[in-house]
């Protein structure tokens, strides 16, 4: 692997979390472990993991209480998961929710690494587009953003998950940046200091060399967020009108769009 992947494995079972553990960095991945969920939010603290690989029976606090204190509004997990659990039946339950796999113990240690490949390169593909040649490059993406501080933020999680990014602090600014390089994607505030971000958009789309970009549009939450985004969401050219909630949630965002 040419990146270092993260991955968080929390299992109260040490013979077991230790042959995972022992596993996975002979395959170059970089491991952080938990013997419980309050342990694993803990580590959260500290790292962004690219899968998490999560035991169901534990002391203290279980997987699923993990699982939800990780998720968005109680359905969308932040992170890929990985569930183990012993009990074969609550694969149906998972089913139902958002993990990216599902594992019933006891298994093969092979499997478990075919599990984890499959589920991390899905997750990286979407970071990565494939040419008329064959050849794989980053995508590219335009962050339009007049916050410097956030700007910053969301720029790092994208150059982590492997975008080329170009920035941009005002709608001006950001016209020029994508007509210039022409991105995959382009992520949009709406309230920018000088043009709203829905027209900086409908300008790029009319463009010809612009028009086949995908674009976000986003906003912070709000009460006025809400009363709007069904008017914005209608408008011309944006493919996902969005409230921002954090860095992590756009990225997961632009590669459903790209991924779509």
């Amino acid at each position: 692997m040419s990146e270092q992947k993260v991955i968080l494995l929390i299992d109260d079972e040490i013979n077991l979390q230790q042959l995972m553990k022992i596993t996975l960095k002979s395959k170059n991945y970089h491991v952080e472990t938990a013997n419980n969920g309050i342990e694993g939010l803990a580590k959260l603290e500290t790292i962004k993991p690219d899968l998490i690989i999560l035991d169901m029976n534990m002391p203290q606090m279980g997987g699923l209480e993990f699982y939800q204190r990780i998720c968005y509004g109680g359905s969308q997990p932040k992170y890929p998961v990985l569930v183990l659990t012993a009990r074969a039946n609550m694969e149906q339950l998972f089913k139902e929710v958002n993990i990216d796999g599902f594992m019933a113990k006891p298994f093969e240690i092979s499997d478990l690494l075919h599990e984890v490949e499959t589920i991390i390169q899905k997750k990286s593909n979407a970071a990565v587009k494939t040419t008329a040649s064959g050849a794989r490059e980053p995508r590219k993406i335009c962050i339009v953003e007049n916050d410097a501080d956030a700007l910053s933020k969301i720029a790092s999680i994208f150059l982590s998950a492997g975008y080329m990014v170009n920035p941009a602090q005002n709608g001006t600014e950001g016209i020029e940046r994508i007509a210039q390089t022409v991105p995959d994607v382009a992520l949009v505030k709406l309230g920018l200091v000088d043009i709203p971000g829905d027209l900086v958009i409908l300008k790029l789309k009319k463009m010809a060399k612009t028009g086949n970009v995908k674009y976000i549009l986003y906003t912070e939450k709000s009460a006025y967020s809400a009363t709007i985004a069904g008017k914005i969401g209608d408008k011309e050219g944006i493919d996902r009108f969005v409230e921002f909630s954090g860095p992590q949630d756009m990225l997961k965002i632009v590669n459903e769009v790209l991924k779509g």
